[in-house]
């Protein structure tokens, strides 16, 4: 069996090491390793739409427009100011879609990954996990081995520049969850239930990832807290629950 054109493995000792340096609950670092020396937030996009266009919009903008504070752990129900806009609303002419939930979205993943083979030894070999739950494929998962890591993943192995491909079959798109280089140079997670993907790299990596143009990249701790009302700087919306 295949996820993008890559042959699922039945092997997943390969993250065995993942696996055992993650500390569930602890926020940041039970998606990535604490004990890496640096460590970066990826935000995912929202979408303005142009006729047939996707524009991306980064979340500095939506919270200019909201007049709420854009910094390091902020939320998007913290800077839109509503759970509800988590999933169907939009604030147009700002924003009309928002950002994608559990999945980096391809044009991210392109200057990520073009970054991130630049600080591995092994660009050409690399390790991808994709969630093993969505109903789309489970039937032809059942019985594939999973890696256990926040959640069960399913491997693959390709090369740091696949980073770009969907491993759902169509239509559904879906990124990996979680990849790494064969040199262990650094990890990257996108949780299934977050706007935002996690990095966990050298410091060199770390830095040019906030200076690249075409990502918005805050620095991160791995002990930084991960839920929607976690945003300790903007008001929390009145509904705590998310719809």
């Amino acid at each position: 069996m295949q996820l993008g054109d890559l042959p699922v493995s039945l092997d997943t000792s390969p993250g065995a090491w993942l696996a055992a340096l993650l500390t569930p609950g602890a926020g940041v670092g039970s998606l990535v390793p604490a004990t890496f020396p640096a460590h970066a937030r990826v935000f995912h996009p929202a979408a303005r739409y142009d006729g047939d266009d996707d524009i991306d919009v980064t979340w500095t903008e939506v919270a200019a427009t909201n007049g709420t504070l854009a910094h390091p752990g902020m939320q998007w129900p913290g800077i839109t100011g509503g759970y509800e806009y988590l999933t169907a609303a939009s604030q147009p002419p700002t924003w009309d879609g928002p950002p994608s939930d559990g999945h980096l979205p391809v044009q991210v993943a392109e200057v990520l990954a073009g970054v991130l083979a630049r600080h591995t030894d092994s660009p050409q070999d690399c390790w991808f996990g994709r969630w093993a739950g969505f109903g789309s494929d489970a039937g032809d998962l059942a019985g594939v081995p999973t890696l256990q890591l926040t959640h069960e993943m399913v491997l693959v192995r390709g090369a740091v520049a696949d980073a770009v491909r969907n491993l759902a079959p169509e239509p559904w798109e879906q990124s990996a969850h979680v990849w790494w280089p064969a040199d262990r140079a650094w990890v990257v997670a996108t949780d299934i239930d977050l706007m935002s993907t996690y990095v966990a790299a050298g410091a060199a990596c770390i830095d040019e990832l906030l200076d690249t143009p075409g990502l918005e990249v805050a620095p991160a701790s791995a002990d930084d807290p991960v839920s929607w009302d976690s945003d300790d700087l903007n008001p929390l919306p009145l509904s705590h629950e998310r719809e």
